[in-house]
């Protein structure tokens, strides 16, 4: 063969190609999304049992009330520091035992989306990167403020559809 020559394409075998994918997709929700979402619903039923849900209720509730929640759901963004996943379920389980709205709940995923796995995600990649320490702080801060935004961003939209 000359080095032009071109070889001929592979044929993909649809089949394999599924089950390949559903493999991959079983492994990613029982190794990463299920464990969170136990983490989350772990994290809710431990901290309304032993009370801390309301003391976390009565000292977050300033904060959490100028995006529009209560103070309980503080729990959401402890979880999300984790996981993603734990965030969004914990605000499902918040929402599922009547403490949050539907509303209330949106504006919850926000932060679980865009401060999610925080703790991970700067252990993995900043630190082992061993990304110049000044810049260390500003790195763990924008994914806090774009949390932030996002639920007032949230909360303004759901106020102007009349659902707030």
């Amino acid at each position: 063969m000359s080095a032009n020559t071109v070889k001929p394409a592979e044929k993909i075998n649809i089949i394999e190609t599924f089950f390949e994918g559903s493999r991959k997709g079983w492994n990613i929700a029982i190794n990463t999304i299920m464990p969170a979402m136990v983490l989350g619903y772990v994290l809710v039923q431990v901290f309304t049992v032993t009370g801390i849900m309301a003391v976390l209720g009565k000292i977050c509730g300033p904060v959490m009330g100028l995006f529009g929640l209560p103070g309980e759901a503080v729990t959401v963004l402890i979880s999300a520091f984790f996981a993603k996943g734990a965030g969004a379920a914990t605000a499902f389980n918040l929402y599922q035992n009547g403490v949050i709205t539907a509303a209330e709940a949106t504006i919850c995923v926000m932060p679980a989306m865009l401060m999610g796995t925080l703790v991970g995600h700067y252990a993995r990649i900043v630190l082992v990167s061993e990304t110049n320490s000044k810049y260390r702080l500003i790195m763990l801060v924008i994914p806090l403020f774009d949390a932030a935004l996002g639920m007032l961003l949230m909360r303004l939209c759901l106020t102007l559809m009349g659902l707030m």
